[in-house]
């Protein structure tokens, strides 16, 4: 069957003229599944009846199956959701006073391998069709429910999950594209946000074709390191990491580029390290995110100590930049940032993923 959470509002008119349905019914298609939160036809009442039979034999709306949620301390929920013999992802929602935001997986696994990424340990085995990605949304609108005022509690999606999302482009697009549609969950540009590791090409794309918000996952002020800790950088080095993000903020939904950078102890957090850090992005109107490290099993990387975060956070505000220090959240449900993994039962395809992304162009 056909499964109704993989269109978009341009795929999901297209579908149902070729079914001999008027171009409208999507509108009321999007707004029943995405902004209600429905998935049975029977509940559409402003729908023809005999529509909605006609769409319940050939069609479904299915998103990934709920396997375990988590609670933790801090507020921070996990789902675990079942994506087949390839595994389980994750996803997390992340309550703070001005905003809701959920972290969104895009792949089973990651095929990028940074050294310091708990994902990226696992091993990949396949993108993510647009129903598993959106289906992360539905499933946490569903589950948080609405604030005393009727107000979605999501106020922003972050594509931060399992997984490279510019590596599994066309569907992570699609997904997006109903995150920010008024039919569906109406999130504004600016409330979505997608982080690579630089995969230059598809940057360019995504200025062109769903421009939103954009991080870079940095965390080496060098090519020398980044190469070691950010292999995806002996493909596209930070030049030509810079030089993209220059080109995307002319079309950007913010004025600045947020680069993201992990504090490892000893390895990429020296005051030598910030001045690096602080000539390569003199050109690119930027924000700084530094994440402290979250440690997992046999990693071999420890958490800068607070005293040399602080240090490295100050030498990058002296010279003029905008500094957040990211606060751990969900780490007693390995919910924080680096640490979804997931299930990745077959890791087979890591191999074939990678070698294709560094054949693109």
């Amino acid at each position: 069957m056909t499964n109704l959470l993989d269109f978009d509002l341009a795929g999901m008119t297209e579908y149902l003229v070729s079914q001999g349905e008027k171009p409208f019914r999507a509108k009321q298609l999007l707004r029943w599944i995405h902004h209600f939160g429905e998935s049975d036809f029977a509940n559409m009442t402003d729908i023809a009846k005999v529509t909605r039979e006609k769409l319940g034999k050939v069609t479904c709306i299915t998103p990934p199956a709920l396997v375990a949620e988590q609670a933790s301390e801090d507020g921070t929920r996990k789902w675990a959701l079942n994506v087949g013999q390839a595994g389980a992802i994750e996803t997390v929602f992340i309550p703070e006073d001005d905003r809701g935001t959920l972290c969104v997986s895009s792949q089973v696994g990651c095929a990028l391998e940074c050294t310091f990424c708990s994902t990226g340990r696992q091993g990949f085995n396949r993108n993510l069709t647009v129903a598993e990605i959106i289906g992360q949304v539905w499933w946490a609108n569903k589950s948080l429910g609405r604030d005393p005022k009727g107000e979605r509690i999501i106020s922003n999606v972050v594509m931060m999950g399992m997984g490279e999302p510019l590596a599994n482009y066309d569907n992570v697009v699609t997904a997006m594209r109903l995150m920010l549609d008024d039919h569906a969950y109406g999130l504004s540009r600016r409330r979505v946000t997608l982080s690579t590791s630089g995969i230059v090409p598809a940057m360019d794309r995504l200025r062109e074709d769903c421009p939103v918000a954009l991080a870079v996952s940095l965390h080496a002020p060098n090519d020398a390191l980044r190469d070691e800790i950010v292999p995806i950088n002996k493909k596209y080095p930070l030049a030509q990491l810079m030089e993209a993000c220059r080109r995307y903020l002319e079309k950007a939904p913010r004025d600045f580029i947020t680069f993201e950078y992990v504090m490892l102890d000893g390895v990429n957090d020296t005051d030598e390290h910030a001045r690096q850090l602080i000539a390569l992005v003199k050109d690119v109107p930027c924000k700084f995110n530094l994440i402290p490290f979250n440690p997992f099993p046999n990693s071999g990387y420890a958490r800068s100590k607070p005293e040399q975060l602080k240090r490295f956070r100050q030498r990058l505000i002296d010279a003029g930049f905008v500094v957040t220090v990211r606060r751990t959240r969900g780490d007693d449900i390995d919910a924080a940032c680096g640490q979804l993994a997931g299930q990745v039962m077959d890791k087979t395809q890591r191999q074939i993923k990678w070698q294709q992304l560094q054949k693109d162009e």
